[in-house]
């Protein structure tokens, strides 16, 4: 059985700071650990056979007063790239919280870089709630994130960060090992349209009303085949790879805003696919309306809607337009027994919104407490590339390997987002020959 690690930590902030060290020890890198609470203690000391880890206590050293103090844009990191040390994992490394401080003798060694309070700050995005800029649909948008703002939006800074802390724990001596991670392909599918508009009454449109008889000829096609009904393309691709597609289905009843879609539940059709789905042994989720994300009483009479009709339990899913207010929304999940969410990635920008891929536990900075709810965060949706970034489909599979290549280096999952309807349709010409290519 492998030893246990002793953490000393300082006295005050003490939630948060077992909420992240339990990240990073249990659910990162599985190393059994015990945490002392130390008032004589100013950084956090980890102890084991062999040998001693300093990390120094970078920002709640400096957070005094009331355990929410720190939610202010002044204590928002002031970014510095630290490059060329052995224990980085890339030439550089981003870094929040900390200083360029790495004091080395033979069985200690002290590190300047608040790796704790860093990766608090990724994962909780009380960022978010501290900085009030949304966009058009009330979203944080990445363009405003610190992340983005200072280039590492692309960088998974917490895994970053796991692989610095390991490198430095065997340097100082620790022979323990740590979890086995794997590279994991999620692959995501949000069924805002079941259905089509008519074609007939397309083609007719193009050419009666707006004289473009080259447009109604591209819509000719759908007169054959629904160009949203790729389901069995989607699950037929997910399997040749091993994996399950997860689709997620919304359940708005009175459409009282533009961007829900029409009902679709009590359709044959949806029944239909509900049963292909279970028959192949694919995923199926929740997707909460436009209108849910601070609304808990109309996101759970849309969610009690989708599952009698479904004659199951649902516990994972996405909000729709990925409306997210941080930690209200997440709160709601928790509360009507979500178990996984899949949210936190940007309509604008791809990345790693969270600074990881990874599927983590949430935390409520406000009620300070870790949910019964875990976070598979979104890293990249079509939409992102293809509506808000104009990229065509050449372009958008070089960024989509990128992030598969990050997945792969860092032992990462790593989710995506299609929608069923970003294949036949006249604007994502050439987005199923990428996918199959991609995902092959």
């Amino acid at each position: 059985m492998q030893s246990e690690v002793e953490i000393r930590i300082p006295a005050g902030h003490t939630e948060e700071r077992k909420y992240i060290i339990d990240v990073l020890f249990s659910v990162f890198l599985g190393i059994p650990y015990r945490l002392v609470v130390d008032g004589q203690v100013a950084d956090y000391h980890i102890r084991f056979e062999g040998g001693e880890l300093v990390i120094r206590d970078k920002f709640w050293a400096n957070e005094q007063g009331e355990p929410l103090a720190y939610l202010t844009e002044s204590a928002f990191p002031k970014i510095s790239f630290l490059r060329d040390c052995p224990f980085f994992p890339e030439k550089d490394i981003p870094v929040l919280y900390g200083e360029d401080e790495f004091i080395i003798s033979e069985r200690k060694i002290i590190c300047g870089i608040d790796i704790f309070a860093s990766s608090f700050f990724m994962l909780t995005r009380w960022e978010e709630y501290v900085n009030k800029t949304r966009d058009s649909h009330g979203r944080f948008p990445g363009e405003a994130s610190v992340a983005f703002r200072n280039r590492f939006l692309h960088r998974p800074v917490v895994n970053e960060y796991v692989e610095m802390l390991w490198n430095i724990l065997k340097a100082s001596g620790y022979t323990g090992e740590r979890k086995e991670q794997k590279f994991q392909l999620v692959l995501t599918h949000d069924v805002d349209v079941m259905k089509s508009v008519n074609p007939l009454r397309v083609i007719a449109g193009d050419i009666l009303k707006r004289r473009d008889f080259k447009r109604a000829l591209l819509h000719i096609p759908a007169l054959f085949k629904d160009p949203v009904d790729t389901y069995s393309f989607l699950m037929d691709q997910s399997e040749k790879i091993g994996v399950k597609s997860h689709f997620y289905f919304m359940a708005v009843e009175n459409r009282n805003n533009d961007y829900d879609t029409p009902y679709y539940l009590n359709t044959k059709k949806f029944r239909r696919l509900v049963w292909k789905i279970r028959e192949r042994g694919h995923v199926i989720g929740f997707h909460p309306g436009y209108t849910t994300c601070r609304n808990e009483e109309r996101w759970g009479m849309e969610k009690k809607r989708l599952e009698q009709v479904m004659d199951e339990k649902l516990t994972e899913g996405r909000q729709h337009y990925l409306m997210m207010e941080v930690p209200y929304t997440l709160r709601i999940w928790e509360k009507l027994g979500m178990k996984m969410d899949s949210t936190l990635g940007y309509a604008d920008r791809e990345g790693f919104r969270c600074g990881t891929g990874n599927c983590f536990p949430v935390f409520d900075f406000l009620e300070r407490r870790v949910l019964g709810l875990y976070e598979s965060p979104l890293v990249v949706m079509d939409g992102t590339l293809r509506t808000y970034r104009n990229q065509s489909c050449y372009q958008a599979m070089d960024i989509i390997s990128s992030y598969i290549a990050c997945g792969k280096k860092y032992n990462m999952p790593v989710t995506f987002l299609f929608h069923n309807s970003s294949f036949d349709r006249r604007m994502w010409q050439g987005w199923k020959k990428m996918y199959k290519k991609l995902f092959a």
